[in-house]
């Protein structure tokens, strides 16, 4: 059976440095929005699934499709042949601080485009790993009202600075800044050990304090809503949504 049976698909068109880029976009559900962002290598059924429980929650689920497969299982094989594609493509940034993602405007769009359809305060995003900071990212535009990122891990570590890094201009920091005191919080997950999110917890409470939501799971692992599912992360996920977006 696939992964994708029963999702409907679309394509979302929309800016990205300064060229109209088109996207497949999965959706399913009824209810309060939400645009789930995939983890590399793809559009895992990991992440189908993790769709899955938000749709049986009572949301209205977006998948944009940016790389990689669709709905195949997790492999190390597709990080691989993904991720050089990855490196080089002008949509994202994978070494640069103080840099939003390029992509990130692509889903603002989408996000306001699901939000001025269904209505209500907003609707949720989440990323995960690479695109963990994306969500962050969508925060900058009012469509988006309940950002979570899953263990967050670009820019990527290794040179100086980077681990602290939040993927985010100056300017956009200061517009989530302005929002987070505002009332709208931050939701973040990650497995305490992970070494790949580096010092971004301690970068976001720096930045939005109280309104940043800490969550820092034992044991280890790395992908806190797919691969090494945590059901406290997933609860937590569903918990917030529901608060911020009913």
């Amino acid at each position: 059976m696939d992964a994708l049976d029963g999702w409907t698909r679309s394509e979302h068109t929309a800016d990205v440095a300064g060229e109209p880029t088109t996207h497949p976009v999965w959706r399913k559900g009824t209810g309060p929005g939400v645009v789930v962002v995939h983890e590399l290598p793809g559009l895992t059924a990991g992440v189908i699934r993790f769709g899955e429980e938000l749709v049986a929650a009572g949301h209205t689920v977006l998948l944009p499709h940016l790389f990689g497969p669709a709905g195949r299982e997790f492999s190390n094989v597709d990080v691989l042949r993904v991720l050089p594609r990855v490196c080089i493509s002008r949509e994202f940034t994978k070494l640069a601080r103080g840099v939003t993602t390029p992509v990130a405007g692509w889903l603002r769009s989408l996000a306001r485009e699901l939000h001025a359809e269904l209505g209500g305060p907003g609707v949720g995003a989440l990323g995960m790993c690479f695109t963990g900071g994306f969500a962050l990212a969508m925060m900058v535009d009012d469509s988006t009202v309940a950002p979570v990122l899953c263990q967050p891990s670009a820019p990527f570590i290794g040179l100086p600075g980077r681990a602290a890094d939040l993927n985010l201009s100056p300017a956009d920091a200061d517009v989530v800044r302005r929002r987070a005191a505002a009332g709208c919080s931050v939701l973040g997950i990650r497995y305490a050990p992970d070494p790949l999110v580096g010092t971004r917890f301690d970068s976001l409470t720096s930045l939005i304090g109280d309104a940043f939501i800490r969550v820092e799971l034992e044991g280890s692992g790395h992908s806190t809503v797919t691969e090494q599912r945590s059901q406290v992360a997933v609860d937590a996920v569903l918990d917030f949504f529901a608060e911020r977006l009913r």
